[in-house]
């Protein structure tokens, strides 16, 4: 299974004459961006770029993610980008979009787009105002109008990967995959166009994944480094489900036929339970509870980004709920670095061992 880089997506769009748009995490309409010639190219850190600069801009208690993006976006990588899009998923990334747009403001248009915290029809029209003030400032950069068919062509091809994304997400057992190949696969939907991540999911075979070990749902932002995974499957356990915000929690619903903006806030108003958005802690232990009991996980692994306060203002009652229903919880905060600190492994491994 061979995943192109981020980088070689980039020069491909620029040889079909597309813009390139960074974009921050977690929730964003992509077929918007598409339908304007705008391919995204979303960034979760990462770990491999030195904090530096980022540090320059915010507290030394902002979230990695933040940080270590923001040296990103200062360094030579910006060079790559046309656009950056900012969406209002915490306090630090929407500070990370006030910092960009009224301090640095760097040659690229900053972008921002404001999730509503609720499900009423007031936020469902909130979000649907908030699409089209995007699709406004879209149309300004690009100088393009796209006509309603090709925004719900753009609709339709996202949905059918997002789809396939969750099968594969779901019948995990069906592909020859270890976890880490698995979850190179999933995260290629954070850069790749749909239609190649289409083929690709496609492509993978179906031989049935090595089976063995104690049975882990992993939760958090992003599992950083990829490492992360080698280490799990090393000490005896291997990730049955997920929640990640990454993954598991962009599984959105396909929409019905209708207004085209209707549609892309409906969907992205239907992902799982989400503490960035601003779900009941209720719903997100119910579900997080029944997810683990279909797949037989044993203990749910909150790997966490260090500071990340949706997650942290959740666990408290998550672990609660989870010990009630006989199911175990071990939090583990991590900096993002280059590889996993053994602090990380050896208290992970207890976990495992406590499971066994």
């Amino acid at each position: 299974m061979e995943i192109p880089s981020r980088q070689q997506v980039i020069e491909e769009a620029r040889e079909r004459g597309e813009r390139v748009a960074a974009v921050l995490p977690i929730h964003y309409p992509r077929a918007l961006l598409r339908a304007y010639g705008i391919s995204p190219v979303e960034v979760w850190g990462p770990p491999g770029v030195a904090p530096a600069a980022g540090n320059a801009h915010f507290q030394a208690y902002t979230c990695a993610i933040v940080r270590h993006a923001t040296s990103l976006l200062l360094g030579p990588a910006a060079r790559s980008v046309d656009l950056i899009l900012i969406p209002h998923t915490c306090d630090a990334l929407q500070g990370m979009g006030s910092v960009f747009k009224d301090f640095i403001k760097p040659e690229q248009p900053v972008v921002t787009l404001y999730h509503p915290r609720g499900r009423r029809a007031s936020d469902r029209a909130f979000m649907v105002r908030e699409l089209r003030r995007l699709a406004a400032r879209l149309g300004e950069i690009t100088g393009r109008e796209p006509a309603e068919a090709d925004l719900v062509a753009a609709i339709e091809t996202e949905e059918e990967a997002t789809s396939l994304f969750a099968e594969v997400a779901g019948q995990r057992k069906a592909f020859a995959l270890s976890d880490r190949e698995l979850y190179t696969l999933l995260r290629s939907r954070e850069y790749l166009p749909a239609e190649r991540f289409i083929e690709l999911a496609r492509s993978v075979p179906r031989d049935g994944a090595p089976d063995g070990g104690v049975p882990l749902m992993m939760s958090g932002i992003v599992p950083e480094p990829m490492e992360i995974f080698d280490r799990i499957n090393e000490m005896g356990a291997r990730i049955v489900d997920d929640d990640l915000a990454c993954c598991s929690r962009r599984i959105y619903r396909s929409t019905p036929k209708g207004d085209p903006f209707e549609r892309l806030a409906a969907a992205l108003l239907s992902m799982p339970p989400d503490p960035t958005v601003g779900s009941p802690i209720g719903e997100r232990a119910a579900h997080i509870k029944a997810r683990m009991q279909a797949a037989g996980a044993r203990g749910l692994l909150v790997y966490d980004v260090k500071f990340c306060e949706p997650e942290l203002f959740d666990l408290p009652l998550l672990r609660g709920a989870l010990d009630k229903a006989g199911l175990r919880l071990l939090h583990v905060e991590y900096e993002m670095g280059a590889a996993v600190a053994q602090q990380t492994i050896t208290r992970i491994e207890a976990f495992v061992e406590m499971l066994q």
